[in-house]
């Protein structure tokens, strides 16, 4: 496996970074945070991003995409990443979208997936349900009414709640919290009754929410693939996503370290740029020895998912906790060298530390994907 980009690759990854750089950068994220923006996003700039195609990027012509893969969807989530870009690209593309391709019928994917590629309907997974990463610990239940299921349960941190138009809830329909049998997906419509949500920010300025499911009543048809049997193609969707935002915490992390070195070469003290001490400059080759390996990584888990080698589980979780340290490394490092400035809302270099934490966390954090991994490796 050749970890280098193809020609095509390299035109979409300079397109990505040309059209984010001018349209959705860190001071437009500061501009809707300060705002108090409705929807969390502009609408207009994830309009354009649809019809460029990067809704449907991953997903196959068939059913509306581009069929480029997920290669290269997180050439354009890596730009994402770099400037802290605010879309559905994550939530309703990489996640939701993922989701349906693994458990829905081709009837299902055929309604679903051509108007999520066209940027029209906007989708979201409800799984977590504590406050760690816990994908079997399901306790939300699903219960047989007729030709019907009633789903009652609570889901929290769902991304980009508030704007869905849909969720996939993952629900409980046999086994006890904790098991991998027994575990269902469901498409809920937001206006369904029963369905309440609370919106909440988080701390990188972007909306997640709290979704309380009070008897909710669904069709048959709303369930994904076989009741109780969605955990295979969950877990595989769930390493997606990880690989997905270990894409966008490789272009935050190095875009983080770029912006450090620019100002270690133009901040002076005691006559002297602060570049040309000895220590700073060890601490930046060592980052950026990190980030070239962090880069590979990356690459190798993207092409193992359009390869569909049968290790994307310990691929996954590889790149996952490796990009969490790198992330963690680069922002706190970006944070110090900068001095007190780095600790102002004025600069930044801050917003990319708040942005990091946030996906470190998000479907797993470091501690989470190393223990995986060593538990996947037969440790």
């Amino acid at each position: 496996m050749a970890l280098v980009l193809n020609e095509e690759q390299v035109m979409l990854r300079d397109s990505a970074a040309g059209f984010l750089a001018e349209k959705a950068t860190v001071a437009q994220l500061r501009e809707l945070r300060d705002s108090g923006s409705e929807r969390g996003f502009d609408e207009s700039v994830w309009r354009e991003m649809a019809e460029m195609g990067w809704a449907g990027i991953a997903i196959p012509e068939a059913f509306g995409g581009l069929g480029y893969g997920y290669t290269g969807l997180g050439l354009v989530l890596e730009q994402a990443g770099r400037n802290l870009s605010v879309s559905p690209l994550q939530s309703s593309v990489l996640v939701a979208a993922t989701v349906i391709a693994e458990l829905g019928g081709d009837g299902q994917k055929e309604q679903l997936l051509p108007a999520i590629a066209a940027g029209e309907k906007l989708v979201t997974l409800a799984l977590q349900e504590g406050p760690h990463h816990a994908p079997a610990q399901v306790a939300t239940t699903a219960e047989a009414a007729g030709d019907d299921w009633v789903l009652s349960g609570c889901k929290v941190l769902v991304l980009d709640a508030h704007v869905a138009d849909s969720f996939i809830v993952i629900a409980r329909s046999g086994g006890r919290a904790g098991e991998e049998s027994g575990l269902s997906a469901f498409l809920v419509d937001a206006g369904t009754p029963g369905v309440s949500l609370e919106r909440r920010s988080l701390v990188d300025a972007r909306n997640a929410g709290v979704l309380s499911l009070e008897s909710v009543r669904v069709p048959a048809a709303s369930l994904l693939g076989p009741a109780g049997d969605a955990w295979s193609g969950l877990n595989r969707a769930l390493d997606i996503a990880n690989i997905g935002l270990a894409s966008e915490l490789l272009g935050l992390s190095a875009e983080a370290f770029e912006r450090t070195v620019g100002y270690l070469k133009e901040r002076k003290q005691f006559g002297r740029v602060i570049g040309s001490f000895q220590g700073l400059q060890h601490r930046a080759a060592e980052l950026f020895a990190e980030l070239e390996l962090a880069r590979s990584i990356v690459l190798q888990a993207l092409q193992a998912i359009d390869d569909g080698q049968e290790d994307l589980s310990l691929m996954a979780s590889a790149a996952k906790a490796k990009l969490c340290e790198v992330a963690q490394r680069a922002t706190n490092e970006g944070i110090q060298m900068h001095g007190g400035i780095g600790m102002t809302d004025e600069h930044e270099i801050g917003f990319f530390i708040k942005r990091a934490r946030v996906a470190q966390h998000t479907f797993g954090d470091y501690n989470y994907h190393l223990d995986r991994f060593a538990q996947l490796s037969g440790f």
